[in-house]
Formats: structure tokens, sequence, C-alpha cells
């Protein structure tokens, strides 16, 4: 769950993108940050550290990203160190997501099936999806072998379960409410 603490500096940031015309590009800058974040724990932690003063943060930040990023996400991540919110900037990027998301009507979700789906069986179940849910649906193929065979599909909270797993535990209880 992301917390509110988050959530506020996305929709911040957010704002920002909007009134910038900027707010694919902001994603990507904070997107590209978490992932050098991420693989770079020994940086990660100085950010995050409270006996590093803010100044020297500030100043590394500065000297790692320069030029690279935007105004607007530089002077992002220095209030993000003023606040001692840096804990925080991986929530920060997965809300600003959502936010994107919503801003250009898509939905991402998984289609989890026992063999992996071909390129072309995905474009059609997202263009059939799409349709029906009137948004752009972006799905990532996960491969379960334990789901035997079928697809499941996971939309944000919503759930279609086509699996023959869970079809064959349907016809199980249904023959032991027969039996019984």
């Amino acid at each position: 769950m992301i917390s509110i603490v988050a959530g506020r500096y996305a929709e911040a940031l957010f704002q920002i993108g909007e009134e910038t015309a900027s707010t694919t590009k902001l994603y990507e800058e904070l997107n590209e940050v978490v992932d050098i974040l991420k693989s770079n724990v020994d940086f990660n932690n100085v950010l995050k550290s409270p006996l590093v003063a803010k100044g020297e943060k500030k100043n590394l930040v500065e000297k790692v990203f320069g030029n690279q990023l935007s105004v607007n996400l530089n002077s992002f991540l220095k209030i993000m160190i003023d606040k001692d919110r840096m804990s925080a900037l991986e929530a920060v990027s997965k809300y600003y997501k959502v936010l994107l998301n919503e801003k250009n009507n898509i939905i991402e979700g998984i289609a989890i099936t026992a063999v992996t789906m071909s390129l072309e069986e995905l474009k059609q179940l997202e263009a059939k999806l799409s349709s029906k849910y009137n948004k752009n649906v972006t799905l990532e193929n996960k491969v379960d072998e334990s789901i035997l065979g079928g697809i499941l599909v996971r939309l944000g909270n919503e759930e279609i379960d086509g699996t023959v797993k869970t079809r064959l535990a349907g016809m199980k209880e249904q023959l032991s409410q027969v039996i019984s």
C-alpha cells in the first residue's frame, strides 16, 4: 500500500508536470533516479541517512545527476531531502505512475498463463479488454505452470479467472456436494 505521504508528494510533482506539460518526462526521470538508487545501495543509504547533513546530500544529488535531470525534478529531490522523505521516493514513483495512467486512461494488468503467450495473443487480449473497459489496457505476461491451462487476468483489484485449475476445483466441489 502506498503511504499517504508518498501520495501527496507524487500529486504535487504530478501537478508541476501538468503545469509544465511534462508529466511523462518527469515520470521517466523519476523512475530513472529510483532505478539508480536501487542499484547503488550505498548512495541510497547516504541519501536516507539522518547522520549525513542535508547540504551534503543535496551536493551529492547535484554531482551525481547534474544536468541529466530537469530543473523541476532536481528541485523536487532537494525538497525530499529537506523534508527527510528520500525513503519514500520509490513509493512516490509508484503513485505517480498511477496518476499518469489515470490521466492517459490506461489500466495495467497481468495475464498469467501456463505457457508464454505470443506477442500477437497478448495484443489481441489487450484489444478485447480495452474495448470491454473503455480504457487502454496494457498487460504483462507471467508464466505459472500450476494453473495447468487457460488464463488468469488481474487488472487493478479485479480478477478474471479462466484457468483450468479453477474449473477443476469447481467441478470437484460440485461432485463432493452431489456425493455427500
